[in-house]
């Protein structure tokens, strides 16, 4: 938590000495009682932890009419939008989500960072969530515990663009603006589910594991989950303008797949790779009437542009505006959606509609 605030204490200090020190971030959690999932199992108790930026302002009614819901990819947390490359483009003073003129909130969705998670005791036992009950538990956090009946705008990244889909389609008007970055509004099917299950098949496949009940990590199985996750997220025109040669190439692979193994329990990572499985907004996509910026980057091996999908939604959504961020050197494949410079621009005009 500390390195990653440090991003933000940075952004904060570097203000003019005349400015308004925003406030510091704020955590807490919301205990949702008798969450029911759409399996039909039951939890007493499902708590969501989230943190917040800025300070909630009311109408005269008492009502919030400056929130803000930002939500994270699979494996991520609400704090990994403390990265300089999102919080130093977008939260400072005159910037899109200034956090002195908006009051945003970072959940940790279901299975995530400090919210209830297989890896708190229950082990494969925990329910079989899906993105469903996470948008469920999202609506409950914000309306039971922040008293938000209303938000500004969804930002959603990966799965978290999934997310901003579904409350659009089957939550209609509760976001008066949504920003789906890096998805699509289609069945996880084709290559997307396949890499998923693999990873799934390599956890499960390995002895340790013992049908979720081991004592010590997986760790076969593990490398395969942070290697096809590295290969997944990556853009190929970078690595070949960046590592050239074969030596240069394994020694970045070295370098990031330490970075990347066991990051995540592997239970956890089961169930948030399956959790995508009921996920399908197609049929109700002219459901979403609000404005919609939906931005893809073209070097994303997990939702390539050629598929023919984004022109056929786009043209079903008659309020969305979508935009597919060319591949360049520059970009960072899958993970272009957490770097702010590319599309923060098409953010302010979003807002300022």
């Amino acid at each position: 938590m500390r390195k990653l605030l440090a991003p933000l204490a940075l952004l904060f200090a570097s203000l003019p000495a005349h400015a308004q020190t925003p406030a510091p971030p704020v955590e807490g959690d919301a205990i949702l009682q008798n969450f029911t999932f759409t399996t039909g199992e039951k939890l007493p108790e499902l708590k969501i932890h989230y943190t917040t930026l800025g300070t909630p302002q009311r109408d005269k009614r008492g009502e919030i009419t400056n929130a803000v819901m930002i939500l994270h990819g699979t494996g991520g947390t609400g704090k990994q939008f403390f990265q300089p490359q999102f919080a130093n483009e977008l939260f400072g003073p005159g910037q899109p989500l200034d956090t002195q003129k908006y009051y945003i909130i970072l959940p940790d969705n279901i299975g995530h960072g400090g919210s209830s998670k297989p890896s708190d005791g229950m082990r494969m036992t925990f329910p079989k969530y899906d993105y469903d009950d996470m948008v469920t538990a999202q609506h409950r956090m914000l309306t039971e515990k922040l008293g938000v009946k209303k938000l500004k705008l969804i930002l959603g990244t990966s799965m978290g663009c999934m997310h901003a889909f579904i409350w659009g389609t089957k939550r209609p008007g509760f976001a008066e603006k949504l920003a789906p970055f890096a998805c699509l509004p289609v069945e996880i099917a084709g290559q997307n589910r396949m890499w998923r299950t693999l990873t799934i098949d390599a956890i499960k496949a390995d002895p340790l594991w013992q049908d979720g009940n081991y004592t010590t990590p997986p760790a076969a199985g593990l490398r395969t989950a942070a290697s096809l996750s590295m290969i997944a997220g990556a853009n190929p025109y970078a690595l070949q303008a960046q590592y050239p040669t074969r030596e240069a190439a394994e020694k970045y692979k070295d370098e990031a797949f330490a970075r990347m193994f066991g990051r995540n329990d592997a239970n956890d990572t089961i169930y948030q790779l399956d959790s995508s499985r009921t996920y399908n907004p197609w049929p109700l996509l002219e459901k979403i009437d609000v404005p919609t910026l939906w931005i893809n980057s073209a070097d994303d091996f997990i939702n390539p542009p050629a598929y023919g999908i984004t022109e056929k939604a786009a043209a079903r959504m008659k309020t969305t505006k979508f935009i597919l961020i060319p591949a360049s050197p520059e970009t960072k494949g899958h993970s272009t959606h957490t770097w702010a410079k590319f599309w923060k621009d098409d953010l302010a005009r979003l807002l300022a509609e």
